[in-house]
């Protein structure tokens, strides 16, 4: 990809990594429903398989939005990536600068006792970021090739 392609893709990686920093660090604060007491999960898998398992307590609509969110929601990170670097980008690279910002996100979160931190999310965001790379890869084979 040309720098002037890439150009177009810089502003919505932009727009998308304010709204989803917003998401992630400021939304809480103006939730009704806010928990007062600060929680955190370091245990891999833990907070899934709650979720999994008391889906008829919690509500599917919630279980969705938390393990679907977070996997939708890194996604862009994922797809943007390669559009916006200046080096080629490959799946490892694209997981591991996915996880590297989901961690980075998650210790902003785990000493400014804002949102909640939990390793669950690293693996929910990484696993975000690798879907969205290969929709990328997806969507630059079939460009090429129309």
């Amino acid at each position: 990809m040309n720098k002037t392609n890439k150009i177009r893709y810089v502003i919505p990686f932009i727009l998308y990594m304010g709204l989803l920093i917003y998401f992630l660090l400021f939304a809480e604060a103006f939730r009704e429903n806010a928990v007062d007491e600060y929680r955190y999960n370091l245990i891999p898998f833990r907070e899934i398989m709650r979720y999994i398992q008391y889906h008829k307590t919690i509500g599917t609509g919630r279980v969705l939005l938390n393990l679907l969110g977070n996997i939708i929601g890194f996604a862009p990170f994922g797809f943007f990536l390669p559009c916006i670097s200046r080096r080629p980008i490959d799946l490892w690279a694209a997981t591991l600068f996915s996880m590297e910002f989901s961690i980075t996100v998650e210790v902003i979160q785990l000493f400014s006792r804002v949102g909640c931190c939990d390793v669950d999310d690293v693996i929910l965001n990484t696993l975000g970021g690798m879907l969205g790379f290969l929709c990328y890869r997806v969507w630059r084979k079939y460009r090429h090739e129309s």
